[in-house]
């Protein structure tokens, strides 16, 4: 059995790749902060999919939480370890950067940033040990292009691309892959207030995209044919930028 954590797993994209590596046999933690009836219902839909999996809670933005409920569970699952890491968690809070607020920059780095450190940092020592991991780092269209209203969000995306490359050249040669996947506009609760008939011209496809659509991706570098990927960045936009 391997086991997966999905950080931000109880709605949208973290849904749908909490349900899509279910299907593909992994055990999966499904990581959330505020939400714990959806994060419910997503461990139903795991268990609907034919696996199987639990609930695990914490603040990724948060050192303490995190280090605390991680260490937990490998207390409480000894000789078991997290060989799969998708870092989804995230929040927006939009501004122009002249209007922006400090906590308007210090809480979205502090999560989208911050929490990639915190959770990949504490996890990383076993996949080295075991010379075997997949980190997956879900990153925005945001964080590579930039977009107006968005100076936090995109500086702590490009924080976590900047990163993953970084990281992927350090942990190679012990087997462990560091990807990232950057959607753009993607039907869920990240853009539930975006205009989407606006929007859409923008886009070549001339749609948004589908959570399912971005988990496959994720599914893929999870498993073992991406072995020799490691270091990339994917764009999932429907051709809006390449």
């Amino acid at each position: 059995m391997r086991y997966a954590l999905v950080t931000g797993g109880s709605r949208g994209i973290g849904r749908a790749i909490c349900c899509k590596l279910a299907e593909m046999g992994f055990y999966v933690l499904v990581n959330y902060n505020s939400s714990p009836d959806e994060a419910a219902i997503t461990l139903n839909l795991v268990k609907e999919k034919g696996g199987d999996g639990e609930l695990i809670k914490f603040d990724v933005g948060r050192q303490e939480e995190v280090e605390t409920a991680l260490g937990e569970w490998q207390a409480r699952n000894e000789g078991k370890a997290i060989q799969i890491l998708v870092n989804n968690a995230g929040i927006r809070k939009d501004a122009l950067l002249m209007w922006m607020k400090n906590e308007e920059w210090t809480d979205v780095l502090q999560t989208n940033l911050n929490g990639f450190f915190y959770t990949t940092r504490f996890l990383i020592k076993d996949m080295l040990i075991s010379k075997f991991g997949r980190i997956i780092n879900v990153v925005s269209l945001s964080g590579i292009k930039g977009l107006p209203g968005q100076a936090n969000y995109s500086a702590a995306k490009a924080g976590v691309i900047g990163a993953t490359k970084a990281l992927a050249q350090e942990v190679a040669k012990k087997n462990v892959t560091v990807n990232a996947v950057a959607p753009g506009f993607i039907q869920s609760d990240m853009t539930k207030d975006l205009d989407e008939n606006q929007l859409k011209a923008m886009i070549p496809m001339n749609r948004f995209g589908k959570p399912e659509e971005v988990a496959e991706i994720v599914g893929f570098l999870a498993s073992d044919k991406s072995s020799y990927i490691t270091g990339a960045v994917i764009n999932i936009n429907g051709g809006l930028y390449t």
